[in-house]
């Protein structure tokens, strides 16, 4: 979708405050192809609850880096369930096996860790967008994450000229327990992101 900066920045004022069902609706009604992305991490499940509300046929992007914990893959396979998900699954080009016997999982200093972050998770997403090629792209990214988050809004581009729409950008933790607790849905806290190290480091997607 071609917006220009005044655009969305114009948008994005308009879209403050704006229930996030309305939010998707536009994007969809406006994009040409839409995915929502998600690693089933805490609150996701808003996200995903949110979008296929809207077009329950959405392809979900789930870039499974191979590390998730035992919590967090029941907790997915409970979600694609329950709310019917059109999930297409990407996994790293090596098996979490090899990758733990010739390298483990790096520190954030060590000169390994950039290559480990290519291997299991941004590979991964770029074949995952080469392949569905969207203009829409959807994802729970929320103000306060990450100084680099705090710097977009509910509406971004891209690098690659996607528009990335995030309709719980201005949502607290305490509104979106409320959003599933209204909705009846399950949360889990159990997650690991073996890229980050540091709880709010950014993961790689989304710079």
């Amino acid at each position: 979708m071609a917006l220009t900066t005044e655009e969305i920045q114009n948008l994005n004022r308009q879209f403050k405050g704006i229930p996030p069902e309305e939010i998707i609706s536009w994007a969809i009604k406006h994009g040409k192809k839409s995915v929502v992305t998600t690693n089933f991490r805490p609150y996701e499940v808003a996200i995903l609850h949110a979008v296929t509300e809207v077009n329950k046929d959405i392809p979900v992007i789930w870039c499974d880096t191979g590390y998730n914990t035992p919590q967090t893959y029941k907790h997915a396979e409970e979600l694609i369930a329950r709310l019917g998900l059109n999930i297409k699954l990407y996994v790293p080009k090596q098996t979490t096996s090899h990758r733990d016997a010739v390298m483990g999982i790096p520190q954030i200093d060590d000169p390994r860790h950039e290559l480990f972050t290519e291997q299991v998770k941004l590979e991964p997403f770029r074949r995952a967008m080469e392949e569905h090629k969207p203009d829409v792209w959807f994802t729970n990214l929320r103000k306060g994450q990450t100084a680099h988050r705090d710097s977009l809004d509910v509406l971004s581009m891209s690098k690659d000229g996607v528009l990335k729409v995030s309709p719980f950008y201005h949502w607290s933790d305490t509104q979106l327990d409320a959003y599933l607790q209204g909705h009846g849905l399950p949360n889990e806290h159990k997650y690991f992101d073996p890229t980050k190290v540091l709880a709010n480091r950014e993961c790689g997607l989304h710079t």
